[in-house]
């Protein structure tokens, strides 16, 4: 079995990889290797491909995915990414593929969530100004303890983030498909309860992945029914979100303050007002770059080729259905 995978992530799993497979090495030059030869895109001709965020975010993308997508007989993708609304997925499904997705940045988003909250309920902002101004000013701050978190989308970030929250003393309701009672939530909830429960949520996290029903999720009614005070994070994709609506919300104080490491164009243009809005706190779609990130990764998709090439069912396997809508 042919795998393409980018050099790095080559160097890190070599060792695990058996002798069935024969890798076709990517470099950040562009060149592709086997056995030490380089070939052509078109010649590769991978079975399997480990896309993450080597290949993704190398010089030489647009060779590695073009070599993926040049493959008559693809078999099997295993995404870095926890999403499935980028293109090429839904090239890589029309093709015959089977896509499986990575939950190992879940961890540092989690983690994130629960800075950037922390942030605001604690006027960071305010606090550092003060500190750059040499200012002893004292500052009364908001608890995490009795507040009552909303997390739309109860995946791995999700469930990661409510397991947090909980530790502090939060109050979670969960809302995904499946609403089975999980130990990490105090309620389950689904899409149709997602606005009645917006008057008396502190917290509103979204982490649910880009399709038809979730677009602008975040619109001016769900803002419209926010209680003064509370916090919108978004860490899923930045379409789930009507961004004039979140603006207009935030310069009327429901939400507070949002927290937004996604965005509708990305990256977000330099004459966007989320920049310099003074109740936003903004990241470059990084909420999931922490050290533990890749490791996580690549034990995933090691025990992915190994249920793959013995003919187990794959961990994460994205439904056809959903990656075709998105």
């Amino acid at each position: 079995m042919r795998l393409l995978i980018h050099e790095r992530a080559f160097g890190r799993v070599e060792a695990a990889l058996g002798a069935e497979i024969e890798p076709l090495r990517v470099t950040d030059e562009g060149q592709i290797l086997l056995a030490g030869e380089a070939i052509s895109p078109d010649a590769a001709q991978p079975d399997i491909v480990w896309a993450n965020a080597d290949a993704f975010f190398s010089p030489a993308a647009r060779t590695f995915m073009t070599a993926a997508l040049k493959s008559t007989d693809l078999k099997w993708v295993q995404s870095g990414a926890a999403g499935f609304d980028n293109p090429v997925f839904g090239q890589f499904i029309q093709k015959g593929a089977r896509l499986t997705t990575s939950h190992g940045q879940a961890v540092g988003m989690a983690d994130y969530v629960l800075w950037g909250v922390l942030d605001a309920l604690q006027g960071g902002p305010e606090r550092r100004s003060a500190q750059a101004a040499a200012e002893w000013t004292r500052y009364v701050f908001r608890e995490i303890e009795g507040s009552r978190w909303t997390i739309f989308g109860f995946g791995a970030i999700g469930r990661g983030v409510a397991v947090r929250a909980r530790a502090f003393g939060a109050h979670i309701t969960a809302i995904r498909r499946n609403t089975t009672p999980d130990p990490a939530a105090d309620r389950m909830a689904t899409r149709a309860d997602f606005l009645d429960l917006l008057p008396t949520t502190d917290v509103l996290v979204l982490s649910a992945p880009l399709t038809p029903d979730t677009r602008h999720v975040a619109n001016a009614e769900a803002f419209g029914r926010m209680k003064p005070g509370s916090i919108f994070v978004n860490v899923g994709r930045g379409p789930l979100v009507d961004e004039p609506a979140l603006l207009a919300a935030l310069d009327q104080g429901a939400p507070a303050h949002a927290v937004l490491d996604v965005f509708e164009t990305e990256p977000l243009p330099a004459d966007s007002l989320f920049w310099r809005h003074p109740r936003v706190t903004l990241t470059p779609h990084s909420s999931g770059m922490s050290v533990g990130n890749a490791a996580r990764n690549d034990a995933l998709f090691l025990d992915n080729l190994r249920r793959f090439l013995g003919g187990q069912p794959l961990s994460n396997e994205a439904s056809v259905a959903d990656v075709l809508a998105g």
